[in-house]
C-alpha cells in the first residue's frame, strides 16, 4: 500500500495559467463563510466539513487542484479524495487564498 496522500504543489503562475487555459479545475475546500467573503474566480465550492468526493469534477485532460486558506485543509482534502477513489487528484495550491490575495490577484465575493 502506498503512503497517502500524494501531494503535489502548483505554483501561483502555473495555477493562473491553467485557469486561463481551462486546463485546471479549481476546488475550494474552505468553509461557507470564507467562500462568501472572497473566492478565486472559477473555483467550485466543496467545504472540507462536508467534503463530497463524488462532487469533485471529472474532465478528460484537466487537472483538479484543491485549495484552502493556507494549504493545510487542502492536504486533508487530497487524502480524502485519494482514499475514496480519486487517485488522480494529487495537486493542491499550497499557498491557498492567503498567497492568492497577497499577490494581488482578483477575487469574487458573495
Amino acid at each position: 500500500m502506498s503512503n497517502l496522500p500524494i501531494v503535489q504543489d502548483i505554483s501561483l503562475a502555473d495555477l493562473k495559467a491553467g485557469l486561463a487555459a481551462g486546463s485546471v479545475l479549481l476546488v475550494d475546500c474552505r468553509e461557507a463563510n470564507e467562500w462568501a467573503d472572497a473566492r478565486i474566480p472559477g473555483a467550485v465550492f466543496n467545504p472540507l466539513s462536508a467534503f463530497d468526493v463524488k462532487a469533485l469534477p471529472k474532465a478528460e485532460g484537466k487537472k483538479v487542484v484543491i485549495h484552502c486558506r493556507s494549504g493545510r485543509r487542502s492536504i486533508t482534502a487530497l487524502e480524502l479524495a485519494q482514499t475514496q477513489g480519486r487517485p488522480d487528484i494529487t495537486t493542491h495550491f499550497g499557498g491557498g487564498m492567503l498567497a492568492w490575495q497577497a499577490a494581488g490577484e482578483p477575487t469574487d465575493h458573495g
